[in-house]
């Protein structure tokens, strides 16, 4: 089944929940009868919506009364006139026109209509679930527009996330550009796990996080523990420069089909008062329900230790760290923070996370399997070169001995020399240490 006979199928239902609520309501019958299948459950970009979201029905109902007019510009005209053939006006179903849009678009009053007809009480329950219920979990998807001064609430347009709506018609959802107004880079790897070594204690930490990736939906789903976890999962990567923490990051975005978004905090952080906390804000709203991994770069921009409160940016510093803790916390999804030092995260922070995962220098041996998946098969390389050797004698990280096959392979080929020796390669590798002023 494709996704456009599964919004075929999912509009029937909503156009039989509608004309129930209009029947009811001009007195031709006395109770609702809605039948028809709300949707079907396969492969398809509006299924996986649905059953990543896990809507009830009254959040079902709105999704597909917003959704409707990108799918079916004259969905609600044609079903009012279908009921009323001679024409009228019928001010409690609401609507708006837009200004290029030529159809009805749907209002917080048209949802109060199908989904409460007469009845105030759930009217206001409609009301409230829209207006300021924190428990409404699709308040970052769903909302009612603005409207102008003295005019009521829920006469504003019901308005459906952008990405919801690519995600749910074309199953694209468009990923953000980097800007003040959201201040996180998509981050995208073209190597796999076979790239990376990794000390196996880190490996293994690496493994259940995955597994937390993959298995969180049953644990908090099938098996009902949503109500005692927290939401979400913390990790904390700290380790020396070039060691692979971001290369991970990727790499569990890869693996698990998650988009990952990198958030430099030294590039987050506002010398202006309030500023950050607008900068976080803006992230976690568009973020959140989206299911991406949010990677915290530099956190010891934010998350070092702290000082004693001397003036009113001390104060403000504060309470940007509370409130990105708190924003981290509620996160529904995996959430990890690097430094080079975990000695630079105040301790107070280092108990929110699940998982503290270090990422050493690598050993010999593992020097040596980096520099032996490294090099590309394609480079001629001669029998003077011993791996173990060079992996004994030179300490180098995994991103300095990319660095160094990388100049190797362009001097190569510039010299238009037949292999790669033993001298050009330890030539390469002092060049890496004086780079990092490093001596032998």
């Amino acid at each position: 089944m494709t996704n456009a006979d599964n919004l075929t199928t999912a509009f029937s239902y909503l156009r039989a929940v509608i004309v129930s609520r209009l029947k009811v309501h001009s007195g031709k019958v006395e109770a609702e009868d809605v039948s028809g299948t709300a949707y079907y459950q396969d492969d398809s970009p509006f299924s996986a919506f649905i059953n990543q979201h896990q809507p009830g029905f009254d959040e079902y109902i709105l999704l597909l009364l917003a959704l409707a007019p990108h799918v079916h510009p004259h969905f609600f005209n044609q079903i009012i006139a279908e009921h009323y053939p001679e024409g009228g006006d019928l001010p409690e179903f609401g609507g708006v026109k837009g200004q290029n849009h030529r159809g009805m678009l749907p209002t917080g009053e048209t949802a109060q209509f199908v989904l409460a007809g007469n009845d105030l009480a759930k009217r206001l329950a409609i009301q409230r679930l829209l207006s300021n219920d924190p428990n409404f979990v699709w308040k970052r998807l769903l909302r009612v527009d603005s409207v102008p001064a003295g005019e009521p609430f829920m006469s504003g347009q019901l308005l459906l996330d952008p990405d919801a709506v690519e995600q749910l018609t074309t199953g694209i959802g468009s990923r953000p550009q980097f800007s003040m107004e959201f201040p996180a880079e998509y981050i995208e790897t073209g190597m796999d796990w076979d790239d990376l070594v990794l000390h196996p204690t880190t490996l293994r930490q690496i493994q259940e996080i995955e597994h937390w990736i993959t298995h969180t939906h049953t644990v908090q789903h099938t098996w009902g523990m949503k109500k005692k976890i927290k939401p979400g999962y913390r990790a904390l990567f700290y380790g020396p420069p070039g060691t692979g923490k971001t290369l991970t990051v990727t790499l569990l975005g890869k693996q698990t089909g998650k988009d990952v978004f990198r958030i430099d905090l030294s590039r987050v952080v506002s010398k202006y008062i309030g500023e950050t906390e607008k900068n976080l804000s803006r992230l976690f709203d568009k973020a959140e329900h989206k299911n991406w991994i949010l990677f915290f770069d530099e956190a010891d921009a934010l998350f070092g230790k702290r000082t004693d409160i001397r003036d009113a940016h001390d104060k403000y510093a504060n309470q940007e760290v509370a409130y990105l803790l708190q924003r981290i916390e509620s996160y529904n999804g995996l959430v990890i923070l690097a430094t080079n030092q975990r000695g630079n995260i105040d301790d107070a922070f280092i108990r929110r996370f699940q998982t503290i995962v270090y990422f050493p220098i690598p050993r010999t041996e593992e020097r040596q399997a980096i520099w032996q998946r490294t090099f590309p098969t394609q480079m001629p390389i001669a029998a003077d070169i011993d791996w173990h050797q060079v992996a004994s004698r030179y300490e180098l990280t995994g991103a300095s001995i990319v660095n160094v096959a990388h100049y190797c392979a362009i001097e190569l080929l510039a010299d238009q020399s037949p292999k790669l020796d033993r001298k050009r390669l330890e030539e390469a590798i002092m060049r890496e240490y004086a780079k990092e002023g490093k001596v032998i």
